[in-house]
């Protein structure tokens, strides 16, 4: 296995793997997210792979087949009035395929960025994760990452 940032040729992967998470989200949460659906039109992941300031990251295996992603975000909040102005690596989405759980690949996705986030000098690395999603929870936590806030809701 390799990780290696994401290009043009990872897009069948890639949307395989988006479908993959959006039917986790829309299993947990049918009422926020819709099925049978792409989070981003190829136009728009193609845009992304070429944005260094949202890095993507694949894991491939030998055959150069996606076998995982880590899409990235650097956020800075230079001059506000109550953030600091460090710099974050935020994590928006990980994902191993089906098909490859349970061989350390997203381990190793995670080990990857935040060794990246580290080289580019940033002060942490973040992520959300959905209240629904326990699988992913508890691998974030195994990864030593901890709570830094809680989004809430009432549904009316």
């Amino acid at each position: 296995m390799i990780i290696r940032r994401g290009e043009e040729r990872d897009l069948t992967g890639i949307n395989r793997l988006l479908g993959q998470v959006l039917a986790v989200h829309h299993s947990g949460r049918p009422d926020l997210f819709k099925s049978d659906t792409k989070k981003y039109t190829d136009e728009e992941l193609l845009a992304i792979l070429c944005d260094d300031e949202r890095p993507v990251f694949v894991a491939a295996d030998a055959a150069g087949n996606v076998m995982g992603y880590a899409f990235c975000v650097f956020r800075q909040h230079f001059n506000d009035n109550i953030l600091t102005d460090i710099r974050t690596l935020y994590i928006d989405d990980l994902c191993v395929d089906e098909a490859s759980r349970g061989k350390h690949i997203g381990r190793s996705l995670y080990e990857y960025v935040l060794e990246f986030a580290r080289r580019e000098g940033c002060y942490n690395l973040t992520l959300n994760v959905w209240e629904c999603n326990q699988g992913a929870k508890r691998f974030y936590e195994g990864c030593g990452l901890v709570p830094q806030k809680t989004g809430m809701e009432k549904i009316l």
